[in-house]
């Protein structure tokens, strides 16, 4: 049996709708009633919080593999830290982690924080997969959408910086994988790069040509973002994290592009202009606010 926490987040999400196609046997765990309400018809499911031990250790019980993912909050480590501790108290076998790039070899903002899970997943004795994804497409819609539908723009301070960006279907899809077989992906750690390495100025253009009216990306000092951020609200440690986060995107190390995904999926990713053509309804004013 497979569990797949953070069902009704942006990865865990993608990665019940990949499993529902293998056919494989799997449930899908919800912190609430509610959230479990939202899942596809005849999903299995379970209640758990990754804050309570006891419904975790309810959880896991007579699974084999689970894909572990939570959302990027300061409590990060102690909630997969939890998970990890369930899963080796169980019988659990693998765990298939969703981790970030840049746990590697970047000290700051949130892959730090997921580095520090690896270390507990990799020395807990159980076999593991760690996918380190890059940034995803979605956030594309996400976080710049808005101010394109009503200013024509999007804004950052990333300069000329590129980013091989990668959709989250392909990060589920290479999830499924090792899930599905962990034999062959036990110890293993993934970087997932896009296909392509693209600057702002280039996705701000392509988004133009899809959606036949100009859309321009404007650079702004990192005060006037953090600034921005913090106007609407955003936590303090959210802002300061997002603005590490962009600096390790300035870096320029988030700009390879690989053969690993490709080699993982068995195919060729999904590109940024089928993401784009797929949204572009989300980038015009009459568009729907979620």
């Amino acid at each position: 049996m497979i569990l797949i926490t953070g069902a009704s987040g942006t990865v865990g999400r993608a990665v019940l709708e990949e499993m529902r196609k293998t056919g494989e046997p799997f449930k899908a765990m919800y912190r609430s009633e509610n959230d479990a309400k939202k899942a596809p018809a005849g999903t299995a499911s379970v209640m758990a919080d990754f804050a309570d031990k006891d419904s975790l250790n309810k959880a896991v019980a007579g699974v084999n593999t689970i894909f572990l993912v939570c959302s990027p909050i300061p409590q990060l480590v102690e909630l997969e830290g939890n998970v990890i501790e369930a899963c080796t108290k169980n019988g659990v076998r693998h765990i298939v982690l969703n981790s970030a790039l840049g746990a590697g070899d970047y000290p700051k903002s949130f892959p730090s924080w997921h580095r520090k899970v690896e270390d507990k997943l990799m020395n807990s004795g159980l076999s593991y997969t760690i996918l380190r994804p890059n940034g995803f497409f979605q956030n594309i819609v996400a976080y710049n959408a808005p101010t394109i539908r009503t200013q024509g723009a999007f804004y950052a301070g990333m300069g000329n910086a590129k980013t091989s960006l990668l959709d989250v279907r392909d990060v589920a899809a290479a999830a499924v994988k090792a899930l599905s077989s962990p034999e062959d992906h036990s110890g293993k750690t993934y970087e997932l790069m896009g296909p392509e390495a693209l600057s702002n100025d280039e996705i701000a253009r392509r988004i133009s040509r899809i959606i036949g009216r100009e859309v321009k990306y404007v650079d702004i000092p990192e005060e006037a973002q953090r600034k921005t951020m913090l106007d609407a609200g955003m936590p303090e440690w959210q802002v300061t994290a997002l603005l590490d986060l962009q600096a390790y995107y300035v870096s320029g190390k988030c700009a390879a592009v690989t053969e690993v995904l490709p080699d993982l999926l068995g195919r060729a990713p999904i590109t940024v202009d089928q993401f784009l053509n797929e949204n572009k309804e989300s980038f015009h004013s009459h568009a729907a606010v979620a």
